[in-house]
């Protein structure tokens, strides 16, 4: 007889508890996170196919930008419009260092001045009473004689990881990890992630595109993938919005 009451009375609990609160999560970052026009086409930010795998509480807010760095995403008022719009609660994805790490660009930063800036990037958005969590930047696809992958950022990369430590935020060390994914792939098949188009082969790139840095559609859903995998490790409350967070 208990057990039949006990039965009844999960469901009537399960109504019982509070609604989730709807929350944004925001991405701030560069060319391999962000939106792309058509034209660019089949070129894919990880953030595109990102969207697809949260239920109804969960808003993505994608502000990262082509050719942005920790300096000129602030410059051209990109993070202002994250710290006007992110309340408690929200999520702030952090993911720089591609365009930082060029001195020849515009957009550089020394590694002092990339410290400084993850570290105001997690002091402000804590000061909203949001959430930071720092990524580092998807690796290139470049492999040595052997067959094996070469780390083309390490010095910034190892700078986020500091700074993480040092703030205590959560990382998500996508460098590694997309290291590990075009090795699984190897050499040749790894090509098949990114923006390698023979001449006539998109009409959007009709002189082809030989892009080891930026993703097609392909490899654009498989980096989300890795990116949902980390926060089913590391955020278990961000987690259980997933669609299908146990798998």
């Amino acid at each position: 007889m208990k057990k039949v009451v006990l039965l009844f009375a999960l469901p009537l609990f399960a109504l019982m508890l509070p609604p989730k609160k709807k929350i944004k999560l925001f991405i701030a970052g560069d060319s391999t996170a962000s939106i792309k026009e058509v034209k660019a086409y089949p070129e894919n930010g990880w953030g595109m196919p990102f969207v697809y795998f949260w239920d109804s509480t969960v808003t993505i807010v994608n502000k990262a930008k082509n050719g942005r760095s920790t300096s000129s995403f602030q410059t051209e008022g990109l993070w202002k419009q994250i710290m006007d719009e992110v309340s408690e609660g929200d999520y702030v994805f952090i993911q720089f260092g591609h365009n930082d790490e060029v001195p020849t660009k515009k957009t550089a930063t020394t590694p002092e001045q990339f410290k400084n800036n993850l570290k105001k990037f997690v002091t402000e958005t804590r000061e909203k009473k949001a959430i930071p969590v720092l990524l580092t930047s998807m690796a290139r696809r470049k492999f040595d004689s052997t067959g094996k992958i070469v780390g083309t950022h390490d010095d910034y990369m190892k700078i986020t990881r500091a700074v993480a430590a040092e703030e205590k935020v959560v990382l998500l060390d996508m460098d590694v990890l997309t290291q590990q994914l075009y090795q699984q792939f190897g050499p040749d098949n790894s090509a098949l992630l990114f923006m390698q188009l023979k001449p006539g082969e998109h009409p959007n790139h009709p002189k082809g595109k030989d892009d080891n840095t930026h993703f097609n559609e392909f490899g654009a859903r498989l980096v989300a993938q890795l990116v949902l995998k980390e926060i089913r490790a590391q955020l278990p409350e961000l987690a259980s919005r997933i669609v299908n967070a146990k798998e």
